[in-house]
């Protein structure tokens, strides 16, 4: 399947709904391209499949060489979706790899798989099935979702997850052959991310990033920060963050609020705090506790799916219940103990460069392009 010249052309099609300025606002831009810049470096030409409008083309000039193919026609996204395969037809039959950046979405790219007779990789970073699973809440659209989802990886000539949990959920309940499935996580700039020389100790200061949404059990943060002699910084944005903002002033709670940073901004706010904290209901491969834990930073994390798998209790960060109490009791050992957190944070960052350094992973993207390239 390589092309006339023996190159691998890759198409990238964003999550349903998104585009490049949206992880630009979201301030992951840089996190989100750095693997397919280095992708370029090796040799593979790459396009992103957007659904931006005619805006996301002046991101060409951050992106040399990576062809953007959006929605310049200001088209319904129903019908964007629909006309994918032929409004950007030329590139998308140039293409011998498509890949999905998530399950939502990937009916296109499966629609252009069939048309154009490509290979497809589905590649989930987030499985809704198992969130669903975890909280035990069901409904039309859930279900609607996990049709989609087992739709992508069962018609994929390959699907990507970024844990074992995960690809073992997809040989097991989507009847995958374990050798169609590859886990490939989440990567770290780990020269970014990096400890801080500068970084003052004040036994009193966490820190949290991510979507202010009910899954991330924020709600349960704040009951645990009444009584602690600590202050808090929630970075991120979402529809629990009036509800958030009012349980703070109503409580008297030391909270501040910042709007999505910049990716290249994160590592200052992290090498300013004492430990960073992830209460989540459930999680998939979180990035942005990869990213706090190769900052050197404690991290404290609740005991459940996408958590528990990266953090190795007492040595690479502590686990907790996801009750106030759980919580607050987590934080009161970490922040009370000054020789466990450095411990705690020395270890951590051995672990994330060992195991999730771009190096790392941008190998195992190369071996599967080439090998999903190569086969006939």
């Amino acid at each position: 399947m390589m092309n006339d010249t023996g190159q691998i052309n890759l198409v990238l099609f964003f999550t349903r709904g998104l585009a490049l300025k949206t992880w630009d606002e979201m301030g992951t831009f840089e996190r989100e391209v750095a693997l397919y810049r280095h992708l370029q470096a090796r040799g593979v030409q790459v396009a992103f499949v957007t659904y931006g409008d005619a805006s996301d083309l002046a991101y060409a000039q951050r992106l040399p060489g990576i062809r953007i193919l959006c929605n310049r026609w200001r088209l319904s996204a129903r019908l964007y979706s629909r006309l994918v395969p032929w409004l950007h037809w030329r590139s998308l039959r140039q293409a011998n790899i498509l890949k999905t950046n998530q399950t939502e979405g990937a009916e296109v790219a499966l629609l252009v798989k069939r048309l154009w007779r490509k290979k497809l990789i589905a590649r989930c970073g987030y499985m809704w099935s198992l969130f669903f699973k975890a909280a035990g809440t069901f409904s039309y659209d859930a279900e609607a979702l996990v049709r989609r989802e087992r739709n992508a990886f069962v018609n994929a000539d390959q699907a990507v997850v970024t844990t074992a949990l995960m690809r073992d959920y997809v040989v097991e309940h989507y009847g995958l052959p374990s050798a169609r499935v590859q886990i490939i996580p989440n990567y770290v700039l780990t020269d970014l991310f990096a400890p801080c020389g500068k970084r003052r100790p004040t036994g009193r200061h966490l820190v949290y990033v991510g979507r202010l949404s009910p899954e991330k059990n924020l709600l349960g943060l704040l009951e645990a920060m009444r009584g602690l002699d600590a202050e808090l910084t929630l970075i991120g944005d979402g529809s629990q963050r009036p509800l958030l903002a009012k349980k703070a002033s109503d409580d008297g709670l030391c909270v501040h609020f910042w709007n999505n940073q910049p990716h290249g901004e994160l590592p200052k706010f992290l090498n300013q705090a004492d430990a960073f904290v992830l209460p989540s209901f459930s999680e998939g491969h979180p990035k942005a506790l990869l990213e706090a834990m190769a900052c050197g930073l404690p991290v404290i994390g609740a005991d459940v799916s996408g958590i528990r798998e990266l953090i190795r209790h007492g040595e690479t960060g502590y686990l907790c219940d996801t009750s106030p109490a759980g919580i607050q009791a987590a934080i009161r050992t970490v922040l009370g103990d000054a020789a466990l957190s450095a411990r705690l944070g020395h270890n951590a960052r051995e672990f994330v460069v060992e195991n999730f350094s771009l190096d790392k992973i941008l190998d195992l993207e190369m071996d599967l392009l080439s090998s999903l390239a190569s086969d006939g």
